[in-house]
């Protein structure tokens, strides 16, 4: 079972936030909102890091917040129990296959996040426009959010529905074959049939399209 703070690992560790940081690169509010997301889930299933797909976690977007979801729950997409579907919503669902139970974690960070001052900056900082002023005001923004993310009560900023669903499909390993195009190795499930011969998408599209 998770302790009630942090996901624990196997060989008796914990996977920090700290962690988190070093696998996405940075810390920023999405980062540390997804962590929590993660933590809340398990806490809620009553579930352990998986080593196989015993967890299943769906997100409803592609933004920061994942790759904490990753690196806490071990839902990875190259295990095949990370599905996304960009939706731009900050909201995940996650299935454990043993209890059959699954939950959908939604944040509400309005309260704790200086949205006005942010937003205000934000434009210009993604454009390249902002001043080297305004670049550390934002960062200093983006560190107190995150700060204030990671330290502000559970049910302050997540709620937690129960949800019923049907279990996720279980990812599936294929034989590979070459395609009868490029010669490249691909998933024979992946291929398309052109003129009599099974080749990748990417020749199978330059073909149709020239």
């Amino acid at each position: 079972m998770c302790s009630p703070q942090s996901v624990q690992e196997p060989k008796g560790e914990f996977i920090t936030y700290e962690e988190a940081v070093r696998f996405h690169g940075h810390s920023c509010g999405g980062l540390s909102s997804g962590y929590r997301v993660a933590i809340a889930a398990m806490k809620a299933l009553g579930v352990e890091r998986p080593k196989d797909e015993e967890l299943v976690a769906i997100a409803e977007t592609d933004a920061c917040g994942v790759d904490a979801i990753q690196m806490v729950t071990g839902c990875t997409a190259g295990k095949g129990n990370l599905i996304i579907h960009d939706y731009g919503k900050h909201a995940f669902t996650f299935y454990c296959r043993r209890s059959d139970k699954a939950v959908r974690v939604v944040t509400n960070l309005d309260d704790v996040l200086p949205r006005k001052e942010m937003d205000a900056l934000r434009p210009k900082v993604f454009s390249g426009q902002a001043t080297e002023e305004e670049m550390k005001q934002f960062q200093t923004l983006s560190d107190q959010a995150s700060d204030a993310i990671l330290h502000a009560p559970e049910e302050k900023i997540i709620k937690i529905t129960f949800i019923d669903m049907e279990p996720p499909k279980k990812a599936r390993i294929f034989k590979s074959i070459p395609c009868e195009c490029c010669g490249e190795m691909v998933a024979d499930a992946k291929t398309h049939e052109l003129n009599g011969k099974r080749v990748c998408m990417p020749c199978y599209i330059s073909a149709t399209n020239s």
